[in-house]
């Protein structure tokens, strides 16, 4: 079926390939040396790099403790203008549970805002299609 030089059904070769055997690993060698050599010219050192991954990580808690209080603030200063307007007009708990809703809405805006989902207001672009419209 196979050739003495071609692979047969099992996937062993003929013997006539086993010489070149050790000329292809001393060339995948040499090969793999390059690669790590000149991998080593372009990357930077990689102590430097573990130094940058925890700035960066610090700089990620930073951005999760502003998203944070952002939205905490948001809910919390619904609540007090709820329970305050509860307590002037006496509707309690109306004022205390739109202005809560209210106050979420405004936290979860103010998240986006801050993580630049969602322009500021006043800065977004218009769509082309209302334009066309007019």
């Amino acid at each position: 079926m196979a050739d003495k030089n071609g692979p047969d059904g099992t996937g062993e070769t003929g013997p006539g390939k086993q010489d070149h055997a050790d000329i292809r690993d001393d060339d995948l060698e040499r090969r793999r040396r390059d690669l790590e050599a000149s991998l080593a010219t372009r990357l930077p050192n990689r102590l430097e790099g573990k130094d940058d991954a925890k700035a960066g990580s610090a700089a990620g808690y930073g951005q999760a403790v502003k998203l944070s209080s952002e939205f905490i603030a948001g809910v919390v200063v619904g609540a007090g203008i709820g329970w305050i307007i509860d307590r002037l007009a006496g509707t309690s708990p109306w004022g205390l549970i739109v202005f809560l809703l209210l106050g979420f809405g405004a936290g979860v805006l103010n998240v986006m805002r801050s993580a630049g989902v969602v322009a500021e207001f006043g800065q977004g672009k218009s769509r082309p299609d209302r334009n066309e419209r007019k």
